[in-house]
């Protein structure tokens, strides 16, 4: 069971860092976030943290024995995980994209 949990970890992990880099190379956000999101690099640097947070918990829960590694380890990708995830919120605030004035 767990080793189900973990590959369906690492593939929403993947899918997460290949929208990230899809929104810091190109610009492209998934047609449902596209409304809401100002900021799209920042959004694309959110999901990158946020995807090898994930990572780093998973990492840490399945290969890591000792004990205490193991809680630290997924302590920093819960910290990780919360840190993209609010940097993803920070990039729907401010920055009207109606009244940019480019032509």
């Amino acid at each position: 069971m767990l080793l189900y949990i973990a590959i369906l970890s690492v593939v929403v992990a993947l899918l997460m860092a290949a929208s990230g880099v899809a929104a810091i190379t190109r610009g492209w956000v998934l047609p449902v976030n596209r409304r809401p999101v100002h900021r799209v690099r920042l959004y694309g640097w959110g999901q990158l943290v946020a995807a090898f947070g994930l990572c780093w918990q998973v990492v840490f829960w399945l290969v890591i024995s000792d004990i205490g590694t193991r809680q630290w380890g997924t302590l920093t990708g819960s910290g990780l995980l919360l840190a993209g995830l609010i940097v993803m919120a920070v990039s729907h605030r401010g920055g009207d994209r109606q009244g940019s004035g480019a032509p």
